[in-house]
């Protein structure tokens, strides 16, 4: 495993933990009033999904650090911070306009798949 994103997937996971309790809790109240709990989801779950990905790409470096594997995890993290964290702002803030951010964090995620998808198929 590569350390450097060894630990950037432990650091976006154990956020992702953070952040699902922090919702859950102390900011249960006002998820409800804004109408935004499943969206506060659905930016924990993504975040999550992501660390675990990064943590499984990682995991790759073994056979040696590639390219493919590095801009994978870039747009893993990028996808990460823009996705899960516009829709933790629009959560808390009910700043609609966030809303427009969002989509080009998913973009990056897809981003990340098709390069992992490259990898895959020249290396393995």
């Amino acid at each position: 495993m590569d350390k450097k994103h060894l630990l950037t997937g432990s650091i976006l996971a154990v956020t992702a933990v953070g952040l699902g309790a922090f919702g859950a809790h102390a900011l249960a109240e006002t998820l409800e009033t804004f109408g935004r709990k499943d969206t506060y989801d659905t930016a924990v779950r993504y975040h999550m999904f992501h660390a675990l990905a990064i943590l499984f790409v990682s995991i790759l470096y073994k056979n040696g650090p590639h390219q493919l594997l590095t801009w994978t995890i870039r747009f893993f993290l990028s996808g990460t911070l823009i996705f899960s964290g516009s829709l933790y702002v629009l959560c808390i803030t009910n700043i609609t306009v966030l809303g427009a951010i969002t989509p080009i964090g998913g973009i990056l995620f897809i981003a990340g798949w098709v390069t992992l998808i490259i990898y895959a198929l020249r290396h393995h």
